[in-house]
């Protein structure tokens, strides 16, 4: 089979072509290291005709198989569905090819990646992205690429290219991009705390290796690629065209920009859109009657709306609201405002309102994740909620979709850099931010409200963190206008979304989309250099609220106290079949985390029950040392001497002729249960058994 190869950092890329999945339009597979991936693509044959979006569907699946791994659970082995980070990889794919088909194309489009092997050094999601171009590129389905994709990280001052699962461990940056040659696609990012021209450079680098898969992807096509076909595209009758621009051209812009602005009014701006358009399509009802005319109406009349926000920034820099290009909407801010959670931050930029809440747990309730990497724990965890009523419509509640998990993902690689480490703060930490209204960026503002409620929970984050979201205008010539805080019109209508978050001191998280086909290296460095004035100004205003995190937990938090005890008392802590730590767990009412390595964190919401349970167990553990004198308590009368409890779980013995200075007839004559005697440890034998005697008092 024909097999295309290169060299690209260090490993051989070899893309494979008409061995699998013969029936699709395309297929082929990627090959990194020992990482495969097959990728496939097939498109429908006849349009949808009742959307007015391109359907394109991208799955990347992840089975244990590929690394080698069957399912833990005992009752059920085959996969669900998709891990948060499968769902991830489908996103950023998804975000890499859509721009590049045609426009108002109406074929549905699935591309489906399988993992079919991976060796645990090389992440399967660049293979994905390279080959999901590739499979596009050489098929007949219409597309506008080659684009192609690489991680660049940063160990020290070096860039790296597609460093490995254990090199990432030590790097500063975690970037991907996907771009064409000259042009960057797509951008996504975690950074502890990168400047703004390292960024920069890290694109320019990453973007010319991709110029190295490019011509290799190049060369697939020259040989396997497909003569392509004619997609249906979404039609619009000229006549119903000419009609509705007469009517609506000279009302658009006073329907934008008032005489009086409307600020702050996303909902009633709206609803004056949707009832110039039941005007519009009234007045041509005669004439256009079938539903399909109605509904390209109002499509017409949307494009113009576009079109004219689009005019006005590029001719007149005027923003809705009359907001200059780099101007913030009026912030709120405010932190405590749950009077039960163990902290809270209600933030509100524009007409975007996001609350978000922290919740400090045991170590225990680590959530444990299972795919091809080898079991994993995750102490940190950001949930992000999207309520129909946030944009005023209905709709039925259902579980997270695949944006809300990105979302999600996005804030917390913001807010991760600057996290404690696990050592100095145990606790399970569980973020969730619950988006109240929407208009414009709630990502970013759930950046914002996840850094004020961990300060206003007193977790000792090393920095605040806050985020924006940049837009793009062009005029398909060469100018072009960034804007600052986009909403509404300004991001549907726009060329670009990149969403920008991290401290005063750096970038923690990027992401970047465009509905373009790509974008200059230039530009995406002035919206680096614009995103840091605003992500400035918004701490500052942060800061005025609550400057860095309270000087001590929650109260409601519950308190944990970690140590460590010797790994070979372990066992002795735990007892037979779980008796001593299920007693220690009942005496006090706490929760009790201890691994092999003799690592053990006690957590109850009673401080004081924390502190007893961990001298207890402290007890159990400790190491008894000959010349050590104690205070013990009888326990036990034997006829050769008697057993004294040197603290809980631990005991010695005294044999008769060292309970005095004399002769000692009978036990009894000197001690009886329960009294309180001084002793001291003489000796400890092999068999690891405590002999006291007798001395003077402490």
């Amino acid at each position: 089979m024909p097999q295309y190869e290169k060299e690209i950092g260090g490993r051989k890329l070899i893309i494979e072509t008409g061995k699998f999945a013969l029936q699709a339009n395309a297929a082929v597979t990627a090959r990194y290291g020992d990482t495969v991936v097959l990728a496939t693509v097939v498109m429908a044959r006849e349009p949808r005709e009742d959307i007015d979006y391109f359907p394109l569907f991208v799955d990347y699946e992840e089975k244990l198989y590929a690394a080698g791994k069957i399912k833990g659970s005992r009752f059920v082995k085959r996969e669900g569905k998709p891990t948060d980070e499968a769902i991830l990889t489908s996103r950023c794919i998804d975000r890499s090819l859509r721009p590049l088909f045609p426009k108002d194309m109406l074929n549905d489009v699935q591309v489906i990646v399988n993992v079919l092997s991976y060796d645990e050094e090389n992440d399967p999601d660049i293979p994905a992205l390279i080959a999901s171009s590739c499979v596009l590129s050489i098929s007949d389905i219409p597309f506008e690429g080659p684009m192609a994709a690489v991680r660049v990280g940063k160990v020290g001052d070096e860039l790296v290219l597609n460093p490995t699962r254990e090199a990432l461990k030590e790097s500063d940056l975690d970037l991907i991009i996907a771009s064409k040659k000259d042009d960057i696609v797509m951008i996504e990012s975690l950074a502890k705390e990168i400047q703004e021209d390292t960024i920069t450079d890290a694109l320019k680098f990453g973007q010319k290796h991709s110029r190295e898969i490019i011509s290799l992807i190049e060369e697939v096509i020259k040989k396997e690629g497909k003569k392509k076909l004619e997609p249906v595209y979404k039609e619009i009758k000229p006549e119903l065209k000419k009609d509705v621009e007469k009517l609506a051209q000279n009302k658009i812009q006073e329907l934008l920009f008032p005489k009086e602005p409307i600020k702050g009014k996303f909902h009633l701006r709206s609803e004056q859109i949707g009832k110039f358009k039941d005007d519009i399509v009234q007045k041509l009802a005669s004439k256009y009657q079938e539903e399909k005319d109605q509904k390209d109406i109002g499509d017409v009349i949307d494009d113009l709306i576009r079109l004219e926000v689009r005019k006005s920034i590029l001719e007149k820099e005027r923003r809705l609201e009359n907001r200059k290009l780099d101007e913030i909407r009026p912030l709120e801010i405010e932190t405590g405002v749950l009077p039960r959670t163990h902290g809270s931050g209600l933030f509100k930029r524009g007409e975007t309102q996001v609350l978000t809440t922290v919740t400090l747990g045991a170590p225990s309730l680590e959530q444990i994740l299972e795919d091809l990497e080898e079991e994993r724990k995750k102490r940190f965890m950001h949930h992000y909620n999207f309520h129909p009523f946030s944009v005023g419509e209905v709709a039925p509640l259902r579980g997270p979709g695949r944006r809300e998990i990105g979302h999600g993902a996005l804030v917390e690689k913001a807010i991760m850099p600057l996290l404690p480490e696990k050592e100095g703060f145990p606790y399970t930490i569980r973020l969730v931010s619950e988006v109240l209204s929407s208009n414009g960026s709630t990502s970013m503002a759930s950046v914002c409200g996840s850094s004020l409620a961990l300060m206003d929970a007193g977790v000792p984050i090393k920095k605040a963190a806050a985020g924006i979201a940049m837009g793009l205008m062009t005029d398909g010539k060469g100018t072009y206008k960034i804007l600052t805080d986009i909403q509404d019109l300004e991001d549907f209508g726009g060329d670009m979304d990149f969403k920008v978050a991290g401290s005063l001191d750096g970038i923690c998280a990027l992401q970047m989309d465009t509905k373009l086909k790509g974008l200059s290296l230039e530009v995406m460095a002035k919206a680096l250099k614009q995103a840091r004035q605003a992500r400035l100004f918004i701490l500052k205003e942060m800061s005025k609220v609550i400057d860095k995190s309270k000087e001590s937990l929650s109260p409601l938090a519950p308190s944990i106290v970690c140590f460590k005890i010797s790994p070979k008392k372990v066992r002795e802590v735990i007892g037979p079949g779980g008796k001593v730590i299920r007693d220690i767990i009942g005496k006090f009412g706490v929760e009790i985390d201890i691994e092999d390595d003799g690592s053990v964190c006690v957590t109850s919401k009673d401080k004081e029950a924390a502190k007893k349970a961990s001298d207890w167990i402290r007890d159990i553990a400790r190491e008894v040392k000959v010349g050590e004198i104690f205070s013990g308590k009888v326990t036990r009368i034997l006829a050769f001497g008697a057993m004294v409890e040197l603290w809980p779980g631990m005991e010695g013995m005294i044999h008769i002729s060292k309970l005095a200075p004399f002769r000692v007839k009978r036990v009894e004559d000197v001690v009886n249960i329960g009294d309180i005697i001084p002793v001291k440890v003489i000796e400890i034998d092999r068999m690891g058994r405590v002999n006291l005697a007798v001395t003077k008092k402490k």
